[in-house]
Parts: structure tokens; C-alpha cells; sequence
């Protein structure tokens, strides 16, 4: 069987670190595990998070100026669950800087200082029908972020802008081609990049064969989704379940919205 190196490195399960792109005004809230349906995964108004403290208190100016209707936490229910027939292992979080996908640079992580809060975790998937021995076909890395006023709007904008600025992208020596392409029906705005390359064996050498990921962004009112869907140890991705996941995710921050 070809494998490849895929364009982001797939990382073990980690407790949750919260990294705010560009803004270092979030603190750690209560950590969230996959059992905690009810725990908020993000707290962001008092003082900002690090690798190694979340006691610092900032000054007044450091601190996001959140509306009074801009979330400032984020609550595992908002997260997507796949079905169980897609479920290799439990949703579990995952600190936003390395959830978020990069092409040629910080695309994604660019939400500035209208962020209130961000959080993320990952899901494991599998084949429907095959059993639980057999290894995942894929991850996907989900992300939510909650803005202030128009921050989301200003972040799906910019998020275009950037990903048609990195028409490719050196992954390994290996380039790789970016396509975007807009969602219909899907939130308020949606967003789709693909990602291909030319596919690898693990020792590296070309297969003569093509292989290809996608990532879908989401918008629902003042939050924004991020899927990055990657192939287990090098497989493409699976367009499909992506999708289903995308749309099930929207639902998911529909619900808790309201």
C-alpha cells in the first residue's frame, strides 16, 4: 500500500491548550474531555494563556472588548460527534494552534482581537462497516471561534484573500496545489479548500499516483468552524465524510446558539 506524508503532521491526543491566533487575551477555562458534554472548553476575560501559566493577570488594554452577546466560552456540546458507525475513537481536545491547518502560512489563525473565545478538538474516523481492529482512514481537527461584532464576517474575508494568495505550498519538498471554492447552503457562508499533491510511499519515493485532503470553513452568525480533514499516515482524505461532518457541525452551533 502507497503512503504519503500528508500536508499537516497528525499529533497524539494532548489536554486541551487554548491558543488564541494573534490575540493573547483568552485564559484556560475547566478543561474538557469527551465525556463532558456540559464543561466549557474556553474561558476568555481575564488573562491570557500560555504554554506554561494562565494566572497572569493583563492590563486593560490586552483584554478582547466582548460584547455583551459575543460568547466567551465554548461548551463541548458545540463540538460535532461522527455517528457510530464512523467513530474510531471519542472526540478529544486538542490545543487551536495545532488543530488549525497552514498552507503557506497562518491563514487560518487570523482572527485578531475580535476573538472572544477558541477551542478545539479532533475526531478519529473509520470506514462504515469496518471493524474496530482495522485502522482509522482519517482525523479531522475541528475548530470554533467566537467573535465580537463583525469579526467573523472580517475573517472569512481575509481567509479568502489568503488562500488566493497560496495558489501552492512546499510541504516536505513535496508541492503542493490549493483550490478554494465557496459552500452553498451551508451556515451563513462556507468555505472550501483543497489540497493535492502527488502521492508517496513511506519511504518517500512517488507512486505515480495523486492524493488530495480538503478543509471546510463555516460560518453561523458571529462563529466560525474549521475541519481539517487529514488521511491516516498519508491516505487522502475522505470527501464525504467531511461534508456530512461539516453540515452535522453547523447544526451542532446552530443548536447551541439558540
Amino acid at each position: 500500500m502507497s503512503r504519503h506524508t500528508p500536508p499537516p503532521t497528525i499529533r497524539a491526543p494532548r489536554v486541551l491548550a487554548i491558543v488564541l491566533p494573534l490575540l493573547g487575551t483568552v485564559t484556560l477555562g475547566s478543561a474538557c474531555t469527551a465525556g463532558d458534554a456540559g464543561t466549557d472548553v474556553v474561558s476568555s476575560t481575564s488573562s491570557p494563556t500560555t504554554a506554561t501559566t494562565a494566572t497572569t493577570t493583563p492590563s486593560q488594554t490586552d483584554q478582547p472588548s466582548a460584547s455583551a452577546g459575543a460568547p466567551t466560552t465554548i461548551p463541548t456540546s458545540a463540538f460535532v460527534e461522527l455517528p457510530a458507525e464512523l467513530r474510531k475513537s471519542p472526540r478529544r481536545t486538542t490545543p487551536v494552534a495545532e488543530a488549525l491547518p497552514k498552507l503557506c502560512g497562518n491563514e487560518f489563525g487570523t482572527g485578531g482581537r475580535q476573538v472572544t473565545a477558541s477551542a478545539a478538538m479532533t475526531v478519529t474516523y473509520k470506514k462504515a462497516g469496518e471493524p474496530d481492529t482495522n485502522v482509522p482512514q482519517g482525523i479531522i481537527h475541528q475548530t470554533i471561534f467566537t467573535f465580537d461584532g463583525d469579526g467573523a464576517v472580517a475573517y472569512l474575508q481575509r481567509l479568502r484573500d489568503a488562500v488566493k494568495a497560496c495558489p501552492s505550498y512546499d510541504q516536505g519538498g513535496n508541492p503542493v496545489a490549493v483550490k478554494s471554492q465557496v459552500l452553498p447552503g451551508v451556515g451563513d457562508d462556507a468555505l472550501l479548500v483543497s489540497r493535492a499533491w502527488a502521492e508517496t510511499s513511506l519511504n518517500g519515493e512517488r507512486t505515480g499516483g495523486d492524493a488530495s485532503s480538503q478543509i471546510a470553513v463555516a460560518r453561523v452568525d458571529g462563529v466560525v468552524t474549521v475541519f481539517d480533514d487529514q488521511g491516516w499516515e498519508g491516505s487522502s482524505g475522505n470527501p464525504a465524510i467531511l461534508d456530512r461532518t461539516l453540515r452535522d457541525g453547523v447544526k451542532s452551533i446552530d443548536a447551541w446558539q439558540r
